[in-house]
Order: C-alpha cells, then structure tokens, then sequence
C-alpha cells in the first residue's frame, strides 16, 4: 500500500469510516475451482436498482475502495451498468476475475471507464495443472489471452498465485509469467473453508515441508498478500493492537445483501436490503464485539511468542469455532517461518500424531529473509 493509501486508511480509522469495501455481484462462475470456498447457486442475487441503491449508500458512508468481485462479475450482464454508475459515484474500483469472458471491447471499455486494477488467478503455468483446479479445459489460454488484452489497453494487471498441493511447485514459473506479459505478480498459500463451515477442501493446503521452502525463498519477499491488520502507532503497546482491519476500515457485501467484516470472516452483521449500509456499520451488536477485541484478549495468542508478528486472520479463527482463538493455518505459517511452533499447532500436532510431535520439535529455526504476510483473499473462484 502506497504511504498515501496508508495515510488515508489510518484517518478513515480514526474517523471510523468504512474505507473500503469487497461487493460480490454473483457467485455463479464459469469456473468451478476446487478450492472455492462458495456456493455457486444463485439464490436470489441483488437487482440492478438495488446494487445501485447500495453503491450509493456506501458513496455517502464515506467507501473509497470498492473491489467488485464473485464469483465472475462479468456473468452479471448488468455489469457494465453497475461499474460506470460506481465511477460516476468516484469510487476507486478494483476488480477480481478470471478474466475468460474478457475479449478487446471489453478491455477497451474497462479502460475507458477507469478502473484501478484488475486481479486475474492463474494456478499455473501448465494447461494441465491450471484447467485441472479450475475445471475448465482451455481457460488458462483464455485467462492469458484477456490478461495481454488488458495490458494492451494500458491497464494494471495483478496474477493472483493461490497455492495448494496440486501447484505448488509451480509458483516460479508464474511469477515469470507474470513478467513476461508485464503483470503484477501476488501468491497466497491458505485455502480458505466454505463459507457454511465445511472445512473438507483445507486438504488442499501444502504441507509443511512446501511451506518451508516457500517462505525460505528469498526471491518472493514482496510477492505476498499484504496483511490486513492497520499497523500500531509509533508508541502503541503491541498487545493494545488491532487483529485485522475488518470491521475497522473494511467490510464485504455477499450477492444476497448480507453485510460481513471480511469475505473471510462469515458473522452475519445484517442485511443491507433491510437496514442502511450506514446503519449496520455504526450500529451492529456483531460488529461491535468485532471491533472491541485487541491482542491481549486473544487468550492463547497474546502469551504466544509469535504473537505481535503473526498473520492471524480472526475470520479463519471464527470458522475454527472462536474469533478469539487461534487460526491454525496462520500458526502453521509462523512455523513455517520461524522454526517454533505455537502451543495451539503443537496440541493439534499431539492430537493428531504423538509421533510427529518430535519431529516438529526438531525443525531448526529458519533465519534470513522471509515472505512478507499473506492473506486468503485470492482464494473465490473469480478473484
């Protein structure tokens, strides 16, 4: 984030302005990745009146981001609609896709209209590989072919790299891709569990010998996710320190209406077909307990000797059952970066295999640089 996005991010905190907002328009998608952690059916999307109504409410809330995302938004055939009302409101817009509906017209018009950024996931360098995890034969050439249409247009490309098992080995090769067609490049090694709890697809998480060697790759610091969590003030005590910026400076919006913290943090705060925007952002009993929490609540992390440098997100410990509590996969890649494991990862480990619990303890200790952190938001089918 650029000193001046910071700047702003840091006095909409202050103010308790919802800086900036994820809105899914759709779920459905023309992909259907196995590690998507949505459900793909439509029941009961937005209208076109109502997103606009909604638009407009976030405009006078004070929304300066609005990243529009599924889903694949360009399935909605009001898309169009929907992005010049959100420019004529000034929103700065950023978009996630998988890019395969984008043909020249399209790009020329996404130009036109002035958009930020547009993040395209790619899995793969390989057809194989990437059109195995999305399901879709061909829809890497096309995820590719649309991504040189939008750089041609002049327009800032980021490839998101989520990895799992079946990529992971990958990564390299679409970072270089990346550069070769001039695009950003971003990975993210979390999958996410589906937004109604069922954890079955975090079997696609690589194991802990991939991640180590992936945050002992000094060649990818400053590839990552930025972590969401506003940083302290110069004087702040560490456990005074916010979690996550969600609820805080950001929020999500589903299809459907239904008002979040983040896109990975699935407590209902209410519905934005029934109640102003404005009004659940101020008013919701959710998102006050959301913001109330400050390290030293978090039981178990604040006595954690990771606790002030981990990149907890406080929606995956929500689905884990406490937003309180521990996220394991953030604790797995505390590990992965430093060698130590917390007291949360080494109970799941003895629960899991007393037998491992040795050879965790036997990891030396990782030293050098290391992968700034991450976050999960890459992981939607469209994103």
């Amino acid at each position: 984030m650029s000193a001046l996005m910071q700047e702003m991010s840091n006095r909409a905190l202050e103010l308790g302005v919802p800086f900036s907002v994820q809105l899914d328009l759709t779920y459905r998608c023309n992909e259907q990745c196995i590690h998507c952690y949505l459900d793909h059916h439509d029941h009961g999307e937005m209208t076109t009146v109502e997103i606009k109504h909604l638009l407009k409410e976030m405009a006078e809330a004070g929304v300066f981001i609005l990243t529009l995302s599924g889903g694949e938004i360009f399935l909605r055939k009001d898309f169009f609609e929907i992005l010049e009302y959100a420019r004529d409101l000034t929103f700065c817009i950023k978009l996630k896709t998988n890019a395969v509906l984008i043909r020249e017209a399209q790009a020329a018009r996404l130009r036109d209209l002035g958009v930020e950024s547009i993040q395209v996931s790619i899995y793969s360098h390989k057809p194989e590989v990437h059109d195995a995890i999305t399901k879709v034969p061909g829809s890497l050439r096309r995820s590719i072919k649309a991504i040189r249409f939008l750089k041609a247009q002049g327009l800032k490309v980021i490839v998101a790299n989520v990895l799992m098992n079946q990529n992971m080995q990958d990564y390299q090769d679409v970072r270089s891709l990346a550069h070769e067609i001039d695009a950003e490049y971003t990975l993210d090694p979390t999958i996410t569990p589906m937004m109604d709890g069922d954890r079955a697809i975090l079997d696609l998480n690589a194991g802990e010998p991939a991640l180590r060697t992936l945050f002992r790759d000094e060649t990818l610091v400053g590839n990552a996710e930025e972590f969401c969590a506003p940083p302290p003030a110069p004087d702040e005590d560490s456990m005074e320190s916010l979690p996550c910026s969600a609820g805080h400076t950001a929020c999500y919006v589903s299809p459907y209406g239904e008002f979040y913290p983040c896109v990975q943090f699935p407590l209902s705060c209410g519905n934005v077909r029934q109640q102003r925007f404005i009004d659940i952002w101020r008013n919701s009993e959710q998102l006050k307990e959301v913001r109330s929490i400050r390290l030293r609540d978090l039981s178990s992390c604040s006595q954690c000797a990771h606790g002030s440098t981990c990149t907890r997100c406080p929606g995956l410990a929500y689905l884990e059952g406490n937003m309180r509590g521990p996220s394991t996969a953030d604790c797995e890649k505390s590990f992965a970066r430093t060698g130590i494991p917390s007291k949360n990862l080494l109970a799941k480990k003895e629960q899991a295999s007393p037998a491992r619990l040795v050879q965790i303890q036997l990891v030396p200790t990782i030293t050098g640089s290391r992968l700034s952190s991450m976050s999960a938001s890459a992981n939607a089918a469209g994103a």
